[in-house]
């Protein structure tokens, strides 16, 4: 998509096994009538938000007032990784999906929470609702399969470099770097890229009200949580930027191990449009065969990472909150085997990982690797 001027959409199949998505649907929503339950957030997903945030926020604060100023601060920085990485997996996700709340108003402002994790709400909504949900594991149009094709190759329609034989060794470095780019330089260049590609539409936003509320956001951002550490933290000045770098490292490296095994995996088919610009797959059915679950028994890490373990599940109802995945799945493994559609999951995590090292080598050390044309 980088070398694209105009977006083109694409579509898919609708005479492709369209049936399964229609009777799934059914099946879901009258789950929800048969329940009497909301689609949406209730009280146990409020505490969730109360708890990722305050696990963010409690050791900044810490930070600025305990008066520690020894390497136990990097204890203090670690922590705020893990509750950084916390409230972007299990609470501002769902709020831009549109799926914390019924009242837009209150999604809005709970999706705001990405710009004091040093992102920008809308420049996500493009990237991950309009494109990665969309063409999930499509070239030249899912960007999370798109990371920069020189360090790293996700798909196997991308050019491979020699220097990719090694990156099942080093990409989970890279995948720490994640957030510290979003605060350096990815809103710009994606800004500039979506207003290339016009898509800066699909937020109401023009080029110039988007640009400044990045501008903005960053300027918040860094008074906050670079500025004030370095003014009123007692640690020297070389013990807060480790911090800041290595919270930055744990929350990008947290993102990454948890997204990458749902879609780069083997299993993964990374449909090709046709000439016409089209997919020959119905679309909910391209979802199950390049998106895996994982871990799916595990109450506590699935609690943490906001049931993206479940990731076939919120690809097929991204508007669902994720505290309904678990009882979901039950209907969506059900109809999928009914239909002969696959449903990949991986026991636990650690093989979904060992699995994504699998690709990541295939990927590095095969021009084709495994995919269907």
């Amino acid at each position: 998509m980088q070398n694209k001027t105009s977006f083109s959409p694409i579509q898919f199949a609708k005479n492709k096994n369209a049936e399964f998505y229609k009777v799934l649907r059914q099946r879901v929503n009258t789950y929800f009538k048969s329940k009497n339950i909301s689609r949406h957030a209730n009280a146990s997903m409020v505490f969730k938000t109360i708890c990722m945030l305050a696990l963010y926020l409690i050791p900044f604060v810490l930070i600025l007032t305990a008066g520690v100023s020894s390497w136990w601060a990097l204890l203090l920085w670690a922590t705020m990784g893990v509750g950084m990485a916390g409230c972007g997996l299990s609470v501002m996700h769902d709020a831009n999906h549109g799926a914390y709340s019924k009242n837009p108003a209150v999604n809005s402002f709970i999706g705001k929470i990405l710009i004091i994790l040093a992102g920008n709400p809308a420049n996500w909504r493009i990237q991950h609702n309009v494109l990665h949900h969309t063409y999930t594991n499509v070239s030249n149009y899912d960007e999370d399969i798109a990371p920069p094709p020189a360090i790293l190759r996700f798909s196997p329609h991308t050019k491979r470099y020699k220097i990719h034989r090694f990156q099942h060794f080093y990409a989970y470095f890279f995948y720490g770097l994640m957030t510290i780019t979003w605060f350096i330089n990815k809103d710009y260049v994606q800004a500039m890229r979506y207003k290339k590609l016009d898509l800066l539409k699909t937020q109401g936003l023009t080029f110039n009200q988007h640009l400044r509320n990045i501008i903005v956001n960053k300027l918040v951002y860094a008074s906050i949580f670079i500025a004030l550490p370095f003014i009123f933290s007692p640690a020297a000045w070389y013990i807060t930027l480790l911090g800041y770098l290595l919270m930055q490292f744990i929350t990008g490296f947290i993102l990454g191990i948890v997204f990458q095994p749902a879609h780069v995996v083997p299993t993964s088919t990374y449909p090709l449009p046709s000439e016409s610009g089209d997919v020959d797959a119905d679309w909910a059915v391209s979802q199950m065969y390049n998106t895996a679950n994982f871990a799916q028994q595990s109450r506590l890490f699935s609690w943490y990472v906001g049931g993206l373990n479940y990731q076939v599940e919120h690809h097929l109802f991204p508007n669902i909150c994720h505290i309904h995945y678990r009882k979901l799945s039950e209907i969506v493994k059900a109809t999928a085997s009914e239909f002969e559609v696959p449903y990949h999951s991986y026991k636990t995590f650690m093989g979904a990982l060992k699995e994504h090292t699998t690709m990541l080598y295939k990927l590095g050390n095969q021009d084709t690797a495994k995919a269907i044309h």
